[in-house]
C-alpha cells in the first residue's frame, strides 16, 4: 500500500485537460434508474448517449458509471449534462480530497469509500454530480457498491425515493459511502484485539511490522475521513435550492456517523502507539528476564568456581607447612563436592526466598 495513490497531469498541462491516467480505462458499464412519485424504471446502457432521452422527460434520474472510465465516456457526459471541465479532469485524476463544488445549477462532490481489497486497505473516489432532476455517480469498481440503494428504489413499497427530490438520492448514496468505514474498522478492532494478544503473551519480530503497517493505515484512513466529515458539514449549512430543508436532517444523521466514525478511527490510533510502547517494553522485559537468569547462574558458580580453582593449584609438598593437607585426605574428593551442592543448594533456596526465581 503506498502513502499516496493520486495520479496528477504533468505540471504545466492546461487547467481542464481530460487525460486519462489508468491503463485499464475502458467502457464502463452505464447502469441507469429513471422514477418519478409514480414509477421506477431501470435500464442497462451500452453507450453514454442514450441518457439523452431520459434528460426531455419530467423525472428523476440516477447515472451509475461503474468501473473505470475512459475520456470518450467522460467527455460525452460533460456535454450531454454541461459539466465543467475542473470537475471532470477531477474524476480522472484519482486520490482527490473529499470536497464539495457549486457551480451554477449542479453540484459537484468527491467522496472518499474506504475498502479492502484482499488485506490492504484502498480509499476509492466516488464523483458524484447532482442537477436539479439528475445524479450522476462515478465509481471506478467494476462491482456495484450502490446495489442496496437500487434494491430500495425497485422496492414498491418504498415511496421514500418517488416521494422527494434528487437530494434525498444524494442522502442515501452518502450516507453508503460514509457507513462504509463501520466494516473497516471493525476489521482494524479486530486485528488491534488480536496484535494486543500477541502482544501479551509471545511477541515476534513480526509483530513490529504489524504495527507500524496498521498504524500506516489508520494514518491514511484518517487522511481521507476528515475531510469527508467536513464535506458533510459543509454540505448540511450551505444554502442551495438542490438541497431542499425537509433533508437537512438525514445530512445531519449522516455527519453524526461521519462523526462517530472519526472517534473511532482516533481511539484506534491511539491504542496502535501504545502498542508499540507496549511492545517496546515487552522486549525489555524479556531482555531484563534473560539477564536475571544469566546473573544467577553466574552467582551460582562463582563460588564453585572459587572452590575448585583453589583445589586445582596441587601444593602437595610434604615437607612444607603450607601444604594442601586435605589433598591426601581419603575423603577430600566427595567432601568438596558435598561443599559445592551443598553451596548450590543454598544459593538457589535464598534466591527463591527473595523472589528472583
Amino acid at each position: 500500500m503506498a502513502y499516496f495513490s493520486k495520479h496528477y497531469h504533468s505540471p504545466g498541462t492546461a487547467p481542464g485537460t481530460l487525460i486519462s491516467t489508468s491503463p485499464t480505462a475502458g467502457p464502463a458499464s452505464i447502469h441507469l434508474i429513471d422514477y418519478t412519485e409514480d414509477s421506477v424504471e431501470e435500464e442497462r446502457l451500452a453507450t453514454p448517449r442514450e441518457c439523452q432521452a431520459y434528460l426531455e422527460r419530467n423525472t428523476k434520474t440516477w447515472i451509475q458509471v461503474n468501473g473505470p472510465v475512459n475520456v470518450d465516456t467522460l467527455r460525452t457526459l460533460g456535454d450531454m449534462f454541461n459539466l465543467h471541465d475542473l470537475a471532470l479532469e477531477d474524476v480522472l485524476n484519482s486520490g482527490q480530497r473529499p470536497k464539495l463544488e457549486l457551480y451554477d445549477d449542479q453540484l459537484f462532490i468527491i467522496a472518499a469509500m474506504p475498502v479492502f481489497q484482499g488485506n490492504a486497505l484502498e480509499i476509492v473516489q466516488i464523483s458524484l454530480f447532482v442537477g436539479k432532476n439528475y445524479l450522476i455517480c462515478l465509481c471506478p469498481l467494476e462491482e456495484d457498491p450502490f446495489e442496496p440503494i437500487r434494491k430500495r428504489m425497485l422496492n414498491p413499497s418504498n415511496k421514500r425515493f418517488a416521494s422527494r427530490e434528487i437530494d434525498y438520492l444524494l442522502y442515501a448514496l452518502l450516507d453508503l459511502i460514509t457507513d462504509s468505514a463501520f466494516p473497516v474498522l471493525e476489521t482494524f478492532g479486530d486485528k488491534l484485539e488480536d496484535m494486543e494478544l500477541e502482544l501479551l503473551e509471545q511477541p515476534r519480530k513480526q509483530t513490529l511490522s504489524d504495527i507500524h503497517r496498521l498504524k500506516r493505515e489508520l494514518l491514511l484512513l484518517r487522511r481521507v475521513l476528515w475531510p469527508q466529515r467536513e464535506l458533510l458539514t459543509t454540505l448540511m449549512r450551505v444554502e442551495d435550492p438542490l438541497i431542499n430543508p425537509d433533508t437537512l436532517i438525514y445530512y445531519r444523521d449522516c455527519h453524526d456517523h461521519s462523526v462517530q466514525i472519526i472517534e473511532l478511527l482516533e481511539s484506534f490510533r491511539d491504542m496502535a502507539t501504545g502498542m508499540l510502547d507496549i511492545y517496546l517494553s515487552s522486549i525489555s522485559q524479556r531482555t531484563n528476564e534473560t539477564m536475571r537468569v544469566l546473573t544467577i547462574i553466574a552467582t551460582i558458580f562463582i563460588p564453585l568456581t572459587f572452590i575448585v580453582g583453589v583445589y586445582g593449584m596441587n601444593f602437595q609438598n610434604p615437607d612444607s607447612p603450607w601444604a594442601m593437607p586435605e589433598l591426601s585426605w581419603y575423603y577430600g574428593y566427595p567432601m568438596v563436592w558435598g561443599l559445592m551442592i551443598a553451596i548450590t543448594a543454598g544459593l538457589v533456596w535464598f534466591f527463591k526466598r527473595r523472589g528472583w526465581l
